[in-house]
Formats: C-alpha cells, structure tokens, sequence
C-alpha cells in the first residue's frame, strides 16, 4: 500500500460524506467526482465496500431507481442521512484542526533547512 492510499484511507469517508452533502449520488458518480477532484488514485472497485459500510452504519441511504435517461440498469443513489450530516460536521472540525496541525509541522521543518 502506498503513503498516499494510507493517508487517504482515513480521510475517504469524510471526503464522500461532503460530495453527497448536496447532492444525490450514484456509485460511478461517485467516482467520476473524485477523480475530477484530484483524488485519481481511488479505485472505482475500492468505493463500493466504503459505501456498503456507510450505509451499513446509518451514515448515508441508497435509493435503487431505473435508468431512463440512457436505458441502462438501475442505479442506487446515495444521499446524507442526519446521523451522515453530524459525521460530515465533526469531520470538517477535526480535518481543519489536523490539517492546521500538519501544515504547521512541516512549515516549520521547512524553515529550518
């Protein structure tokens, strides 16, 4: 595994919970929204098990619905569920205190050189 899918494996969850914060998703959605967002290295294969836990833990909700628009199959779209919003809050909180944290370590070690 890489430092940087270790890192991410923290921080995917709360990075999934803020692309669904307003806005209904689909898995491949999901995806596609990662990838645009810099996150290129997340597999389409490793966000399915994420979202069958986190909807396992109450955290998000599926909804199957047909695929009219291109005739394909059935899509499960994903939306926030209260307890998903208050995880996504507390989220935010302790992401921008420990990214605060890390950048002020590494400025400092940056200095010093």
């Amino acid at each position: 595994m890489t430092t940087q899918s270790q890192m991410l494996k923290g921080i995917l969850e709360g990075c999934i919970l803020s692309l669904m914060e307003n806005r209904e998703v689909y898995g491949y959605e999901l995806s596609t929204l990662l990838e645009e967002s810099g996150l290129t290295f997340v597999s389409e294969g490793s966000i399915y098990p994420l979202l069958l836990r986190m909807q396992k833990e109450a955290l998000i909700e599926g909804t199957l619905r047909s695929n009219t628009g291109s005739g394909g199959p059935p899509r499960k779209y994903y939306n926030l569920t209260k307890k998903g919003k208050d995880t996504l809050t507390q989220f935010k909180q302790h992401w921008g205190t420990l990214k605060h944290s890390v950048d002020h370590i590494l400025d400092n070690e940056r200095s010093k050189r």
